[in-house]
């Protein structure tokens, strides 16, 4: 790994909330296919979060830093994907099941159902493209709220983020997943309109976040 990449990772780790370092690791991402940016839960209370550096290293540094704290803001929000625990659980809850109507126990089979149907949930929670755009808005938010606790002005937050996700839209192709960078390109929008609102009120000037800032 080049000198330039490691000093990324290091700048990088300086963009965790002091409260996170001693748990959340930056690394660069190891896959043959590696998405740009992703979280890995890699122990009982550590989390990893790897860059695809070679794709990092072709965008702006304040795209990049509100991209890096969107994954932070995935972190505090809890929105981690777990180890796949709940397929396993629900392949068990089904044997069992069966296992159970076999002998006919019936508090067993009651209690196997119950794990197969809760792991069957969690596991369409998981894939519910609804859940994981409002996931994706909430880390957002928080991306703005740790872009001001580093220093940003408001403003400035709001449009760097914006213009990562319009660049973001740019460059995906598959359809499904250029609309989920639109929703969530529209939903900081409107986010910025509303903290635009806020700001005037409170200032009595309307020289705060515009609408357009947020397109770059």
């Amino acid at each position: 790994m080049s000198a330039g990449f490691m000093s990324e990772l290091q700048r990088l780790k300086g963009l965790l909330p002091p409260e996170m370092q001693s748990w959340v690791f930056v690394e660069a991402a190891a896959s043959a296919d590696p998405a740009l940016i992703s979280i890995e839960e890699i122990g009982r209370d550590e989390v990893e979060i790897q860059v695809d550096l070679d794709q990092w290293d072709q965008l702006a540094l304040d795209h990049r830093n509100l991209l890096f704290w969107h994954e932070v803001g995935r972190v505090q929000n809890d929105a981690v994907p777990r180890d796949g625990w709940e397929m396993a659980a629900l392949a068990i809850g089904l044997g069992g099941a069966i296992g159970e109507l076999w002998v006919q126990d019936g508090l067993l089979l009651m209690m196997a159902m119950g794990l197969s149907g809760f792991a069957g949930y969690r596991l369409y929670l998981k894939n519910n493209s609804e859940k994981r755009l409002q996931d994706a808005i909430a880390a957002d938010e928080r991306a703005i709220s740790l872009a001001t606790r580093f220093g940003y002005s408001l403003p400035n937050a709001y449009k760097s983020l914006g213009g990562a996700l319009k660049e973001r839209v740019e460059q995906t192709r598959k359809k499904r997943k250029r609309s989920f960078y639109e929703d969530r390109l529209e939903a900081l929008r409107k986010s910025a309109e509303k903290a635009r609102a806020e700001m005037a009120q409170q200032q009595g000037s309307r020289q705060s976040v515009t609408s357009e800032n947020v397109y770059g």
